[in-house]
């Protein structure tokens, strides 16, 4: 019972601050300064509240409505900021050539302060580091990128560093926006290092991982949800703020600030929500590394010793959870662990007869 109370009380608190929290934000913003220049419609004058505490009572029965019905859509929501969902597809490939660019320079620039520090490190370098330094020198781009570079701090470099990793490594797998590249990175891990597509094998991983490293991953995506359902509140508050400005009664000057500090804020929330991803990487990391001994013998399986084989042993796995069965899956087979041998109980010993004259 203590098990089940804890399981529901943890999503219980993921819902809590990563949707219901921003919309009561969100909509406490709206009820101070959207809906007083609202009041003079006869819809609202009977639906507002005639005293504090049954405003308050509202807000907070709302806020917990509406932070469900956001949660229930949070993966088209999450798809629309990605990218994958309502891009025309020319702004769609255009911007994922762009990343792609963004992403090679990045790495460029990290390539020539590494190449220049080992050539004032060491002298002379070898062959081919010395034909990519000058190649990476002649490049307009990256050379006009250096000046800035050279003078950054290691910390500073270090930044640099960070954005090239919430990019996914394999080019395929750009996505036309920062947040849905951010995302991706943290997805590819288990088939980039392992070919375990933790897209197909999620439930899966989650169901039979460690609660700790379980309890992490799910904390870490929180941040996330607060920055995406705060970004969205606010484009809706704001639009709200607009679209009163028609009203006879509307308070001008409170519906034009409002909206401009919200549609300021929200390039911040979706910068914040991109960097909150890192925290996310690192907790899905932690949970393939560490779920897949777990996960293995939860499906009947030996880890191989051999990295390679390894690697043979979830494409397998992969491709019989998603394809229909074919014989080509025997080649499951040697990953299958030893069935355990039935349980032997020892023979039940006769009674003993009762002494004679008894």
């Amino acid at each position: 019972m203590g098990d089940i109370a804890k399981g529901v009380l943890g999503g219980a608190w993921t819902l809590l601050v990563g949707w219901i929290l921003p919309t009561a934000l969100n909509l406490s913003v709206f009820f101070f300064t959207v809906a007083p220049s609202l009041h003079h419609i006869d819809l609202a004058q009977r639906l507002w509240p005639s005293s504090k505490v049954n405003t308050t009572l509202l807000l907070l029965t709302v806020s917990l409505l509406l932070g469900l019905v956001v949660s229930a859509v949070q993966a088209l929501l999450y798809r629309l900021l990605e990218g994958y969902v309502l891009w025309p597809a020319t702004a769609y490939d255009a911007r994922c050539r762009h990343h792609r660019q963004t992403k090679r320079d990045l790495g460029d620039r990290l390539a020539l302060l590494r190449l220049e520090d080992l050539e004032r490190a060491g002298g002379q370098l070898p062959e081919d580091a010395a034909r990519q330094l000058a190649d990476l020198r002649a490049n307009p781009r990256i050379a006009r990128a250096a000046r800035r570079d050279r003078l950054r701090t290691a910390a500073q470099r270090a930044l640099l560093q960070e954005q090239l990793r919430r990019y996914p490594i394999d080019d395929d797998q750009i996505a036309p926006t920062r947040l849905g590249n951010a995302i991706r990175r943290l997805e590819e891990y288990g088939y980039d290092r392992f070919r375990l597509d933790t897209q197909v094998l999620w439930g899966e991983l989650t169901g039979t991982a460690p609660e700790q490293v379980r309890r992490q991953e799910e904390l870490a995506r929180v941040s996330v949800d607060f920055f995406v359902a705060l970004l969205y509140g606010h484009a809706a508050v704001a639009a709200a703020a607009l679209a009163a400005l028609a009203s006879g009664d509307a308070d001008r000057p409170v519906l034009l600030i409002t909206a401009a500090a919200l549609t300021a804020l929200i390039p911040l929330w979706y910068r914040s929500a991109v960097t909150a991803t890192d925290v996310w990487a690192a907790a899905v990391r932690a949970l393939v590394n560490v779920g897949r001994k777990p996960l293995a013998e939860s499906l009947g399986l030996t880890l191989p010793s051999e990295l390679a084989a390894e690697r043979t042993m979830w494409t397998l796995v992969c491709v019989l959870s998603q394809a229909p069965y074919h014989e080509r899956a025997a080649a499951l087979d040697p990953y299958r662990a030893d069935p355990q041998p039935p349980l032997v109980r020892p023979p039940v010993p006769p009674p003993t007869p009762p002494p004679p004259g008894s």
